[in-house]
C-alpha cells in the first residue's frame, strides 16, 4: 500500500491573520491621528494625513524592526513576533527572509529619511508650511525610487526570489502592499503638480494686474 503524501500547508494561517489584522490596525490608527490632528485641514489633506500617518506607522513600526533583524541575523532565525510577520510577507519574496544587501540597505534609508520626510511633512500640512510641496514631492520620489530598487535588481535576473503561484502572495502581498507604495505617491505628485501650477498663474496674474 503507497503511501500517502504529506498535506500542503494551508494557504491563509492563523499568522496570515495576524499580519493582515496587524496592517488593518495601522491604518485605522492613522484614520484616527488624522482626524484628531488634522481638525482644521481640508477634507483632501485630512485624507493625504490618513495616508502619511500610516506610511510613518509602517516604516517605524515594521520596517525598523526588519533592519534590526536583519543586522543582527536574519528574518528567518529570529523569533520575534514582528519576525513572525516578516516570514509571512517572506513567502512571496525571500530575499526579506535572509537579509539580502539591497533589501536591507534600501530599508536603512527607507526607515531614517522617508519616516522622517513624512513626519515632517505631516506638520507641514498641519501647520500650513510654505515648504510643504517640497518635502510632500521629495517623499513621494523616495517611496518610488524605493519601490523600483526593490523590484527592479530581482525582475532583471528573472525573479528567482518572487513566489507568484497563488493570488494570496501575488495580488495581495505584492502587487497590493508595494503597489500603494506607487499608487498613493504617484497622486501626491500630481497633487504638488497641479498645486505649484495654481500658485505660478495667480502669481503671473498678480503681476499682469499691478502693470
Amino acid at each position: 500500500m503507497m503511501a500517502e503524501s504529506p498535506q500542503p500547508p494551508a494557504l491563509i494561517s492563523s499568522v496570515t491573520v495576524y499580519s493582515l489584522a496587524a496592517c488593518a490596525a495601522q491604518l485605522l490608527l492613522g484614520y484616527c491621528l488624522a482626524r484628531r490632528l488634522g481638525s482644521k485641514c481640508s477634507a483632501t489633506d485630512r485624507w493625504v494625513l490618513v495616508w502619511l500617518f500610516y506610511d510613518a506607522i509602517v516604516h517605524f513600526t515594521l520596517e525598523g524592526p526588519f533592519v534590526y533583524f536583519s543586522l543582527t541575523g536574519t528574518v528567518a532565525s529570529s523569533d520575534n513576533i514582528l519576525a513572525s510577520l516578516w516570514k509571512e510577507y517572506g513567502k512571496a519574496d525571500t530575499r526579506w527572509l535572509h537579509s539580502d544587501p539591497t533589501i536591507v540597505s534600501l530599508e536603512i534609508l527607507t526607515v531614517v529619511l522617508d519616516g522622517l520626510l513624512a513626519l515632517l511633512l505631516i506638520y507641514a500640512i498641519i501647520k500650513d508650511k510654505y515648504y510643504r510641496h517640497f518635502i510632500q514631492i521629495t517623499l513621494c520620489v523616495c517611496e518610488l525610487y524605493g519601490g523600483w530598487m526593490t523590484f527592479c535588481p530581482d525582475w532583471l535576473i528573472g525573479s528567482p526570489s518572487l513566489n507568484t503561484s497563488n493570488w494570496l502572495y501575488l495580488w495581495v502581498y505584492l502587487v497590493f502592499f508595494n503597489g500603494i507604495w506607487v499608487l498613493i505617491p504617484g497622486l501626491l505628485l500630481w497633487q504638488s503638480w497641479l498645486e505649484l501650477k495654481g500658485m505660478h498663474s495667480n502669481k503671473r496674474g498678480a503681476g499682469k494686474k499691478s502693470r
